[in-house]
């Protein structure tokens, strides 16, 4: 963090300078962050209540359906941390934004912890529609690469001393595993796939009845609002925490 703070970006704007500083950010995050968590509260209840308690079941998959209101928002969020990442990774190898590296690292775990939702949510979703928990689906397995990359790059930057080369590593690996993005949302329309073709973002619009999908949209949009809240309360912590690292490290140089 400290070399990231001290370097001079190479090319941005005035705004984007001015957004990158620590304390500007923690200013105006902890001002948002009590509107952000009271939203995520009503909006989310307010979904997960219209999912379990008055949508009603479906004449195929009758209860289990249900499932969908939090696996579907978990595999959307997965993608969506991931391109997170990939974005604050060009900000840490192209303009060396002073949060960009802090923003990818604060994804990572919660990417990961959606990701793992999908994963889990799916294989439940799966036993009763398809008779089997796993299968090597394009889809599932592209998703399970996913979680594997997620866990591959917290290891990665734990597994470094240095800030800064752990930062270039981190954002070199998430821009190449960005790759796995588009195959996970293609995968299903590029192969024969178990997995059942998109039904929601579609061309030709949503195949999905009203009832059920406008609670699933609600909710979708209830826990990308966790994943923001999630997001600025971990990027805060961190800022904190390399605050305290950098002390303690000329700390010990003085002495």
């Amino acid at each position: 963090m400290s070399r990231l703070k001290a370097s001079t970006p190479k090319s941005t704007s005035r705004p984007m300078i001015a957004l990158a500083n620590p304390a500007r950010f923690n200013s105006i995050s902890g001002r948002l962050l009590p509107w952000l968590t009271a939203l995520t509260v009503i909006v989310l209840t307010a979904g997960l209540y219209q999912a379990f308690f008055v949508s009603p079941a479906d004449y195929q998959q009758g209860e289990t359906v249900r499932i969908m209101f939090v696996h579907v928002p978990a595999a959307w969020l997965s993608m969506f941390g991931w391109t997170l990442m990939s974005i604050a990774s060009l900000g840490v190898l192209v303009w060396r934004h002073p949060l960009a590296d802090v923003a990818a690292e604060a994804a990572a775990p919660i990417g990961a912890a959606f990701t793992l939702i999908a994963l889990v949510t799916g294989s439940l979703w799966g036993r009763p529609m398809w008779g089997t928990w796993w299968e090597w689906d394009a889809r599932l397995t592209s998703v399970l690469v996913l979680f594997l990359m997620y866990l591959g790059v917290i290891a990665l930057r734990a597994a470094l001393d240095e800030p800064s080369r752990a930062a270039k590593l981190v954002a070199i690996l998430t821009l190449v595993g960005f790759i796995n993005i588009p195959i996970i949302k293609f995968s299903v329309d590029w192969w024969n796939t178990l997995h059942q073709p998109a039904s929601v973002i579609r061309m030709d619009g949503p195949t999905i009845h009203p009832d059920i999908l406008v609670p699933l949209l609600v909710c979708a949009v209830g826990f990308t609002l966790l994943f923001v809240t999630l997001h600025l309360v971990v990027m805060r912590t961190e800022l904190i925490r390399r605050r305290l690292r950098g002390l303690q490290r000329r700390a010990a140089e003085a002495r």
